[in-house]
């Protein structure tokens, strides 16, 4: 395993990462690459787009992702127009937002996201809580069910297996399990793949490609499957999920901390890694866990929960500060606080499931992207939650990060500056 420790916290620039964001007619710049700005430093934004000259180039600012502090309107020249100037005293986030003729284009900055802390306080007996979980969790006498998955001609010298684990709540494990056949023991990290948001999207579905990717590359993989939901059925089953028993999942049970939705889904990594760690191939050290969205979030909290794990990837993760806007900031996803249900009893059952608190337990490395344009999960909210965790914390900011990936000309500049340092970072770790 190549060694990472360098500082306490990096914010990765890299020289080959432009500061410049563009649409087809408009390019937004800004002097500072990595979009963090210190306590009353000057942010100055600028745009371009010589193509739409003559037209109306539109501009909103806000603060916090849904805080409009101003909109105003320009003509747009040849030259390039200051859009937007101005400096902070207190942490925060700031999104500019343009469009002209159907074009647009947003970039991102951060004040002082450090020094960011979550909106409510962790529970005082938070520890108790999950102790008790974890105690209960591990005198369930383990009941696994494996059946062989069929590979193909390049599969060969690598197995994979339909598993199921027993578990508390409603839900058992459910997922892939790959690895080399022939390994001696002791001499393989471990790899667990958790998945984004929803039902029966491939995103969100355990595959045998994926586990055997990992596989491949000298790893004991498993794809976890973040509802408990059965692998490989026909799509009307993970329809009928979506409209029915998992619809809207994520607001299920918010106001009482022993039925919210995600204490199962939590539950279940916990079982997974005491699944992997019995595997006589593992070498005893190293756990990396990648997700995003639901699956950075759930990435972040299985760090947190289990210290085993010694790595985590975490992509735009949810999950994360879900009391934000009592600090006046947007929540992180699903924004459970801002539902309609009761906010008293929410507050006190919520905590116990928001990354924010559960980090606050993790030595793992930490590896972060966070899209400065999120309005999905915050910057803000990933930054408090993340600055609770007191480990090594390599973190991206991506000033023109929307939550999805983007599109056109701005996806081949993403597949240079940032699939390859994360590429690198989990090929290096997994050495």
């Amino acid at each position: 395993m190549k060694k990472f420790l360098l500082s306490s916290v990096i914010i990765l620039v890299l020289s080959g990462i432009t500061f410049t964001v563009s649409s087809q007619d408009i390019a937004l710049s800004q002097a500072n690459k990595s979009g963090i700005y210190t306590k009353d430093q000057k942010m100055a934004v600028t745009a371009f787009a010589e193509n739409l000259a003559g037209d109306t180039l539109h501009i909103k600012v806000f603060e916090n992702n849904t805080q409009l502090l101003y909109q105003k309107t320009l003509i747009i020249g040849k030259d390039s127009l200051r859009i937007f100037e101005g400096t902070f005293k207190e942490p925060c986030s700031i999104i500019i937002e343009t469009s002209a003729q159907g074009e647009t284009a947003s970039i991102g900055m951060l004040v002082e996201p450090e020094k960011l802390k979550p909106g409510a306080k962790c529970p005082r007996d938070f520890d108790v809580y999950w102790n008790s979980l974890k105690k209960s969790l591990n005198s369930l006498p383990v009941e696994i069910k494996t059946a062989a998955v069929l590979g193909t001609e390049s599969d060969k010298g690598y197995s994979c297996e339909d598993i199921e684990i027993n578990c508390l709540g409603p839900k058992p494990v459910h997922g892939y399990f790959a690895k080399p056949e022939k390994t001696s023991p002791g001499t393989l990290p471990i790899v667990l793949l958790v998945h984004a948001a929803g039902v029966k999207g491939s995103w969100c579905r355990s595959e045998p490609s994926n586990a055997l990717k990992y596989a491949k590359m000298g790893a004991l993989c498993f794809d976890l499957n973040a509802h408990g939901m059965l692998n490989d059925e026909p799509e009307s089953y993970y329809t009928n999920l979506e409209n029915g028993e998992l619809k809207t999942y994520w607001l299920q049970g918010i106001t009482n901390r022993d039925s919210v939705y995600f204490r199962g889904m939590y539950l279940r990594l916990i079982r997974t890694i005491d699944f992997l760690t019995k595997q006589p191939e593992w070498d005893g050290k190293r756990i990396l866990v990648i997700g995003e969205s639901q699956g950075g979030g759930q990435a972040l909290v299985a760090a947190g929960l289990d210290q085993r794990v010694s790595a985590v990837v975490a992509i735009v993760p949810a999950m994360c500060d879900w009391f934000g806007s009592l600090a006046g900031r947007m929540g992180g996803w699903p924004q459970p606080f801002e539902s309609d249900a009761s906010k008293k009893e929410m507050l006190s059952a919520l905590p116990y499931f928001d990354a924010a608190n559960i980090l606050k337990h993790s030595g793992a490395i930490i590896f972060a992207e966070i899209g400065l344009i999120d309005m999905t999960c915050p910057a803000t909210s990933v930054y408090a939650a993340l600055n609770q965790a007191r480990c090594q914390k390599i973190i991206y900011t991506v000033p023109y990060r929307p939550h999805q990936q983007p599109q056109g000309a701005l996806s081949n500049t993403w597949q240079e500056d940032y699939y390859k340092p994360r590429d690198l970072f989990i090929q290096n770790y997994l050495k």
